[in-house]
């Protein structure tokens, strides 16, 4: 009350405000050096136990979940689900979403120039192909998939786009996306550029969808449809139905060793896709790490 009886004037509510802009770059850099540690300490560890692929993968995937998981208890004291991995039936619709469009878009490419003559299957005597080796790859795609997603799209993103802004996020984090492809077997520039494109949209996923499992669905659906169409993934022969794409037009359109992501068939596909995601009806989902509220 005031002197003379009357009620003070209510105290205008402060937003909350984010980090520094200086603790949120020290916060990137903690977080950057989990993952690496991560994946540094881990992968000899899992290697006693698996072979390279599954050490690889399996890696990635613990680091990705423990650098998440400490940043997030730390610095947010948040559970590791609110990073954008909470489950409901918008995050199933997502995923579904995610999966058809990623593996759409895939078999596009590789189906449409195969009716004009210019892609054909032959056997592959590579590898073994079967409902077992077909469940196998489909594991490891996904666990790789999360993996990367949270790494990439993550806390690191999701702090990055609450202080900096959307585009000083999705640019530089899709040149990280790009550079951590750099050692493929047979990247090149195109390559390289493909998967800065895809990095920018896997990251406008994120932010249109508020969680994670839009990006994994697509990331999912693509990974897992390139190589059971019998085309390279990345740099990565898997010939896992049993089936190999022989091409009949330039590599640069079709990427050669590398894969479909190689050429610009990849370029395509990401404009298909990204115009058919404005169409569809998503239910957005509020990321806490932007400061959103989640509706009850």
């Amino acid at each position: 009350m005031t002197p003379q009886g009357q009620p003070e004037p209510a105290t205008p509510a402060v937003p909350a405000l984010g980090p520094t802009a200086a603790s949120t770059i020290i916060r990137i850099v903690i977080y950057a050096i989990f993952c690496w540690l991560g994946m540094l300490l881990l992968a000899p560890l899992l290697y006693i136990a698996a072979d390279t692929l599954i050490t690889f993968v399996a890696a990635n995937f613990a680091a990705a979940i423990i650098a998440n998981l400490i940043c997030m208890r730390i610095y947010e004291q948040r559970s590791l689900a609110e990073v954008g991995l909470e489950w409901s039936g918008a995050s199933l619709r997502h995923l579904g979403f995610g999966v058809l469009g990623g593996a759409s878009v895939a078999a596009l490419i590789v189906l449409v120039p195969a009716l004009f003559g210019l892609a054909s299957w032959s056997r592959s005597a590579e590898q073994p192909s079967g409902w077992g080796t077909i469940v196998y790859f489909a594991i490891l795609v996904l666990f790789g998939v999360v993996a990367e997603e949270l790494m990439f799209r993550g806390y690191g993103f999701q702090i990055m786009v609450r202080r900096f802004g959307v585009w000083a996020t999705l640019l530089p984090m899709g040149v990280l996306f790009a550079a951590a492809h750099s050692g493929n077997m047979n990247v090149s520039s195109l390559g390289l550029a493909n998967t800065f494109l895809w990095g920018v949209a896997l990251g406008w996923c994120v932010l249109r969808s508020g969680d994670l499992w839009l990006a994994i669905g697509i990331h999912a659906g693509w990974n897992w449809a390139l190589p059971l169409l019998g085309v390279n993934l990345s740099g990565f022969t898997m010939r896992v139905s049993g089936l190999e794409v022989q091409w009949k037009i330039d590599p640069v359109w079709s990427g050669g060793s590398y894969g479909p992501e190689g050429g610009i068939l990849s370029m395509i596909a990401l404009a298909v896709l990204m115009a058919g995601l404005r169409k569809v009806p998503i239910r957005p989902q509020a990321l806490v790490l932007l400061g959103e509220r989640k509706q009850s």
